[in-house]
């Protein structure tokens, strides 16, 4: 077996896993930060979250893929360390980059409920002012 054959091994033996293992994390920690951006409603939440892993799992996995070609030929293993890094670090990176990118929409979407459910009760407040009786004074 050549280095370059065993340098792409080992970066889907570490990368399809890790992939899957964030995955599989945010999933778990994220229903409860789905239900209060979702208004508690656990069903939808669970929902959203579902689709959130499968569509995570897909992006990742085909970037994972399509970054295994990258770089030439491994010669040795000094190159191999110095191939996987650099792919490991770019997946890593992306990764992260996903992740807050979901959690900025999601922050987004629960910050919009937040000040919608704000404006209405200052709304209701003032019409309950408006429609309460004039109290005499003195």
């Amino acid at each position: 077996m050549d280095w370059t054959l065993a340098t792409h091994l080992l970066y889907l033996l570490v990368t399809l896993p890790l992939t899957f293992l964030v995955a599989r994390s945010l999933a778990r920690h994220g229903t409860a930060f789905l239900a209060d951006a979702f208004e508690h409603r656990e069903g939808l939440a669970r929902s959203v979250n579902h689709l959130l892993l499968l569509g995570f799992g897909l992006v990742n996995t085909g970037f994972v893929l399509l970054l295994l070609r990258a770089g030439g030929p491994v010669r040795d293993a000094t190159g191999a360390v110095e191939v996987l890094s650099v792919k490991l670090g770019v997946v890593l990176l992306v990764l992260g980059l996903l992740h807050l990118a979901n959690v900025a929409a999601l922050g987004g979407t629960r910050r919009r409920r937040v000040e919608l459910a704000e404006r209405e009760a200052a709304v209701a407040a003032v019409a309950a002012v408006a429609a309460s009786p004039a109290t005499p004074s003195g």
